[in-house]
């Protein structure tokens, strides 16, 4: 491997989310060793997240090389700070990530957002292989999305390029940044959950998830169906808008939700069949191959790229 990407000492990746915070040693060929799940202490603030990372550095890789974040939320391209993340953050917007954890552990740190290290790692070791230009979509707790043209990475002035989940489809659900009709309203796992709680008088507090609405649907649920398949058809109005913008042919989605597929898809090639891009191009929609690790091996490669992090990677 060469290039601004390569990294031939171990890096630490770290993966923050608003449910829980992963971090891993990962190697130069994309393997990722002993990783270790927590509870995501960015629900309690910014402060408590450098604080759970600084300990689990210390105790597992007392001397690291590089740190590498994927972070969800929007991420400043110049300074790794937080510019806006969802509600299920406290404490988070605006705050001085990569700063903090510069000080904390004394080694330099690349913060990026989480679905752009997403669509890295699954550049460069997953199903988007040797694509020049391509869309990334995370189907989690949220929406998220990320860009690469001509193999860089499309981050915008304010790290906010690419948010796909707040892209205006349908209905008047409300989104988790408080906005109605956004694609996270529809097609998130926590708005699929709500959705079909509403749907069949559940409380949406007693729903496992998105996981449960497609265990529901395949034990012959009527109401969990319709509900991915709205969320596949919104899904689809999204990824047509993203391609004509672009001029896109490849879509890699991952995360959670993205396991319910089966339900999910029915209705987003419907419309990916009732609108044909203008190019004459099929868009073709991958299923992610790398899973959870996607987001460690981008932010290990960007993590490795130093100051150099503007460049493809």
């Amino acid at each position: 491997m060469s290039g601004p990407g390569a990294y031939h000492r171990p890096v630490i990746a770290i993966d923050i989310g608003g449910t829980t915070l992963t971090i891993a040693e990962v190697r130069s060929d994309g393997s990722v060793r002993d990783p270790v799940t927590i509870d995501s202490p960015a629900r309690i603030h910014g402060d408590e997240v450098v604080t759970r990372i600084r300990e689990l550095v210390e105790t597992r890789w007392p001397h690291p090389c590089r740190i590498g974040v994927g972070a969800a939320g929007v991420v400043d391209p110049v300074s790794g700070s937080i510019g806006r993340a969802s509600d299920s953050f406290q404490g988070w917007t605006g705050y001085p990530l990569r700063e903090r954890l510069e000080q904390a552990i004394g080694v330099k740190v690349q913060v990026e957002n989480d679905v752009n290290a997403f669509l890295i790692g699954e550049r460069r070791f997953g199903a988007a292989t040797g694509e020049r230009d391509c869309l990334g979509v995370m189907l989690g707790t949220g929406v998220g999305g990320a860009v690469i043209l001509d193999g860089q990475v499309i981050r915008g002035r304010r790290g906010a390029a690419a948010e796909i989940g707040h892209m205006p489809v349908l209905g008047n659900d409300r989104c988790s940044c408080g906005v109605p009709g956004h694609l996270e309203s529809l097609t998130g796992g926590r708005a699929i959950a709500r959705r079909w709680a509403a749907a069949t008088g559940r409380d949406p507090k007693t729903v496992d998830g998105a996981r449960e609405v497609a265990r529901r649907a395949a034990n012959g649920d009527a109401a969990a169906p319709r509900i991915f398949a709205e969320a596949g058809k919104a899904l689809g109005i999204a990824l047509v808008q993203a391609a004509t913008l672009f001029d896109l042919s490849t879509v890699i989605v991952g995360g959670g939700v993205s396991r319910a597929w089966q339900w999910l898809s029915p209705g987003l090639h419907d419309v990916l069949a009732a609108y044909p891009l203008i190019s004459g191009t099929e868009l073709r929609v991958r299923l992610a191959s790398l899973s959870e690790r996607a987001v460690l091996m981008g932010a290990a490669s960007l993590g490795a790229c130093g100051d150099q992090w503007k460049k493809p990677c």
